[in-house]
Parts: C-alpha cells; sequence; structure tokens
C-alpha cells in the first residue's frame, strides 16, 4: 500500500509519476479486468514512453543543475599542496592528548609548522608528524593551513625574566 502511494505522487523533480515515468500510463485504480490479446497500438505506445522519458531527463536535469548551484554556494577553491610544504596542524583533534596539561581555552589553535610528507588526493596529505603526537599521518586539508613564516625585520624576542628579590619569575 505504501508503494502504491509513493508511486501515486508527482515527484518534484521529474514533475510526474514514477509508475507514469516507467511505464507510459497512470496507475489503476479500480479492480477492471485486463483485455487479452495484443495491444494495437504498440508503436503510439513507444513514441509516448519515449516522450515521457524525454520530459523526466529535462526535468531531471534542471533539478541537477538546481542542487548544483546551492552546494556550490558554500564550496571555496581548495589549497594545492606539495611534497615538502609546510603546514600548520590544529589542535582540534589534538585536545583529548593535551587533558590536564593546559586549558582548553588556553591552548593553541594550531602547532608548530610540519613538513607534506606525501599528497594522497587533492583534499589529503600525509604529514611528518613527532611521534609524540599519536594521530594518524594522513589528514584531511580542513585541518592544516599553509604556514607562513615572520616577516623579515619582525623578530620574535623573548621578554627577559623579571628577577624579584634574587629569584627569577
Amino acid at each position: 500500500m505504501a508503494e502504491f502511494i509513493y508511486n501515486n505522487k508527482a515527484h518534484s523533480s521529474t514533475k510526474m509519476l514514477f509508475f507514469k515515468a516507467n511505464y507510459g500510463q497512470d496507475p489503476r485504480m479500480g479492480f477492471k479486468v485486463r483485455r487479452k490479446g495484443k495491444y494495437k497500438r504498440v508503436e503510439k505506445f513507444v513514441t509516448k514512453m519515449k516522450e515521457i522519458q524525454k520530459e523526466a531527463k529535462v526535468a531531471l536535469g534542471k533539478a541537477q543543475k538546481k542542487m548544483k548551484r546551492y552546494a556550490d554556494r558554500k564550496r571555496a577553491e581548495v589549497n594545492e599542496y606539495r611534497v615538502e610544504d609546510l603546514v600548520i596542524f590544529s589542535t582540534k583533534d589534538l585536545k583529548y592528548q593535551m587533558v590536564g596539561k593546559r586549558t582548553e581555552k588556553l591552548m593553541e589553535r594550531f602547532v608548530s609548522p610540519y613538513k607534506v610528507k606525501k599528497i594522497i588526493l587533492a583534499n589529503i596529505v600525509e604529514l611528518e608528524l613527532p611521534s609524540m603526537i599519536k594521530i594518524h599521518l594522513v589528514v584531511n586539508i580542513s585541518r592544516i593551513y599553509r604556514y607562513i613564516g615572520q616577516v623579515e625585520r619582525q623578530k620574535k624576542e623573548e621578554p627577559t625574566p623579571v628577577i624579584i628579590e634574587g629569584e627569577k619569575e
């Protein structure tokens, strides 16, 4: 019964009944007895079926283009990485390893630059990670960003320790 109800409704993408798209006619609602014998209008039926399938194909093509347009709105260009590129790695997956070391609020969002060891797919790379990071070496590019070094004149100087009463703070 559920199959009959499903096949008896016009689909949003084809704008016609599935049953009609498959068989070229509307489903029978009553209990009429079929005529025995051959159909005299076979050629007419075949052309009708081809027209219905052509209409369904056009409607599906329109629906597909519309879906693609909406799906592509949120997609961005993919950064292409090469072997030996330096990247910084997101700590989003490392939080469970850092339990007890730091509070999540004060933890760095990205950790030091690592080299790309191998390109597996356009969106998957293998990194050269140290052994203390216990995750799989193959990561999605959504977890890495290209490392941009410091500007030439910009120096990251460590502040000198403050000495209070003869002890370093």
